[in-house]
């Protein structure tokens, strides 16, 4: 046989790459991906807002444990209603940090943190703080109408043994 009859008898080369088709389909479903994953990236803030308070709620938690069970073993360490913690001085009520020394016993800082002391008036932008209370707001929020929905409160102990309250009022969800 001459070649030209043997190349009708070859296979055809094979295909490389896509098709046009094929490259549509993939853009098409990338596309419905995107689309429906995007509501999930949009409120990133409010999430790290609310992760926030929540880290807030249990720094304020554990500190306040940490120091209670410091002054059950040694309630000789509570000086003129305060004591020390992590080399700052923290003022005690009933043998838990009162309102004034919670943030420093748990470390929030006022770079990080609005923190509202008792006597805040309700206002359209900040939540009202009562006697023995502070109010703890993310500083990015922090005089927003945001702010007033996105805090936690801790109300310092009432009496021996009765340990603080600390509370996400409104519930944290409402940081978004």
């Amino acid at each position: 046989m001459n070649k030209a009859a043997m190349s009708a008898f070859r296979k055809p080369a094979a295909q490389s790459g896509f098709t046009l088709i094929e490259l549509i389909v993939v853009i098409v479903i990338l596309g419905i991906l995107a689309a429906t994953a995007l509501p999930r990236f949009t409120n990133l803030a409010g999430d790290a807002r609310a992760a926030s308070i929540g880290a807030a709620r249990g720094a304020m938690s554990s500190a306040a444990s940490l120091a209670h069970g410091q002054v059950l073993i040694n309630p000789a360490i509570v000086v003129s209603n305060a004591m020390p913690m992590e080399g700052v001085s923290v003022a005690m009520a009933n043998g838990y940090p009162s309102a004034t020394g919670i943030a420093a016993a748990a470390g929030l800082s006022n770079s990080d943190y609005a923190i509202l002391p008792a006597g805040t008036a309700l206002s359209a932008n900040n939540p009202a703080v009562g006697t023995g209370s502070v109010a703890i707001q993310p500083k990015s929020i922090a005089g927003t109408a945001t702010g007033l929905k996105c805090y936690v409160m801790y109300t310092e102990s009432t009496g021996a043994n009765v340990a603080p309250i600390i509370t996400n009022t409104p519930p944290v969800s409402d940081c978004q």
